[in-house]
C-alpha cells in the first residue's frame, strides 16, 4: 500500500481520535479525517498550525516522518521515532561496528548507482553520456578518484536547458525546487533508515559533526535523479518557478509516490527506500555485500 503524504499550508488544528488524524479548520469548514495507518509523511508549513501531542505520538508510532517548515516555507525540521525496529539495539551495533573497508565499498556502490542514474536521465534527451558511463565503471573504493564530482560537473551542465546554470544551495531557480525536493527525499530516506533499525546520523561517508542525517544524505544520493526529473519537468512546463508556490509544491510532494524500478520490479519510491535501507543493514550484518538501489529508466 502506498503511504500518503499530507501537506498543510493553511491554519489548522490537528488532533486524533479512533486512530484517525482529524483536521479542524478555524472557519466553518467541516472536519476532515485520515486514517493514521495510511500516512507516510506529514508536512507542516503554516505557522498557525496546532498539533496535539497525542497525534504526534501516534504518528511517530506509525513511523510517519513529520516535517516542519521555516519562515521561508522550506523544510527545516524532521521528527522520527526513537524506536524504529524491534531489534534496533543489535542493528545499531552492526552499523557502528562496520569496518572502514566495508564503508568504502558501500560508498563506491552508492556513487556508481548515482552516476548511472544521472546518465540514464540525461540519455532520455539524447545527451551524450559516454563520460558518465566511464566514470560509473571506474569508481574506486571510497571514490578516491572523486568520480562523483566529475560526473556532477557534466551532469549539471546538461540536465536543464538553461544557460550558465549552477547547482548551488542559495543559487538561482530551479535551485529552490531542487532544495525542496531533496528535503522531502531526505525525510523519506531518514524514515526508512529508522524503520530498518538504524541511526540516520552515522554515515558511511558523510561525517560532518553538525549534520544529524549523515547516513540519510549518503543513501539518498542515487535517488536524487528522480527528484531532478520532477524538477526538470517543472522547468519545462511552468511559466513561473522563481517563487515556490502551492502548485509547484504539490508537484514536488508527489516524489514519495513516484514509480521506480528496484531489483527488477516497479515500486513507489517510498517503498523502494525501505528495500534499500534493509539491504544496507544486511551489508552491515555480513548477510550481503550489495546495497539494492533503484535503477532509473
Amino acid at each position: 500500500m502506498i503511504k500518503r503524504t499530507l501537506f498543510f499550508g493553511n491554519p489548522a488544528y490537528l488532533s486524533t481520535k479512533n486512530e484517525q488524524l482529524i483536521v479542524s479548520f478555524p472557519d466553518d469548514q467541516p472536519d476532515k479525517t485520515v486514517p493514521i495507518e495510511d500516512i507516510g509523511m506529514v508536512v507542516l508549513e503554516n505557522p498557525q498550525i496546532t498539533i496535539t501531542n497525542g497525534l504526534m505520538g501516534k504518528l511517530v508510532n506509525n513511523k510517519v516522518a513529520l516535517v516542519n517548515c521555516n519562515g521561508q516555507h522550506l523544510p527545516d525540521g524532521l521528527l522520527l521515532p526513537l524506536h524504529g525496529h524491534s531489534e534496533q539495539t543489535e542493528r545499531i551495533r552492526h552499523q557502528i561496528n562496520a569496518s572502514q573497508p566495508l564503508r568504502k565499498n558501500l560508498w563506491a556502490q552508492t556513487i556508481t548507482a548515482k552516476i548511472q542514474n544521472q546518465g540514464a536521465l540525461l540519455a532520455e534527451r539524447d545527451i551524450p553520456i559516454q563520460k558518465l558511463k566511464h566514470l560509473a565503471k571506474s569508481v574506486q573504493s571510497g571514490d578516491t578518484g572523486n568520480n562523483e564530482a566529475q560526473a556532477a560537473a557534466y551532469y549539471w551542465q546538461h540536465i536543464f536547458d538553461l544557460p550558465d546554470f549552477n547547482r548551488e544551495q542559495k543559487g538561482l531557480p530551479p535551485n529552490n525546487l531542487l532544495n525542496y525536493g531533496y528535503a522531502i527525499l531526505r525525510g523519506i530516506i531518514a524514515r526508512a533508515l529508522v524503520s530498518s533499525g538504524m541511526l540516520p546520523t552515522l554515515g558511511i561517508w558523510h561525517r560532518n559533526k553538525y549534520n544529524a542525517y549523515c547516513l540519510a544524505d549518503d543513501i539518498m544520493e542515487p535517488y536524487r535523479p528522480f527528484v531532478d526529473k520532477v524538477v526538470r519537468h517543472l522547468v519545462e512546463t511552468k511559466d513561473q518557478i522563481d517563487e515556490l508556490d502551492i502548485h509547484l509544491k504539490r508537484e514536488l510532494l508527489t516524489i514519495p509516490a513516484l514509480d521506480v524500478r528496484i531489483d527488477g520490479q516497479k515500486s513507489p519510491l517510498m517503498v523502494a527506500a525501505s528495500r534499500t535501507t534493509n539491504s544496507l543493514f544486511e551489508c552491515f550484518a555480513g548477510i550481503s555485500r550489495k546495497i539494492i538501489y533503484p535503477e532509473y529508466g
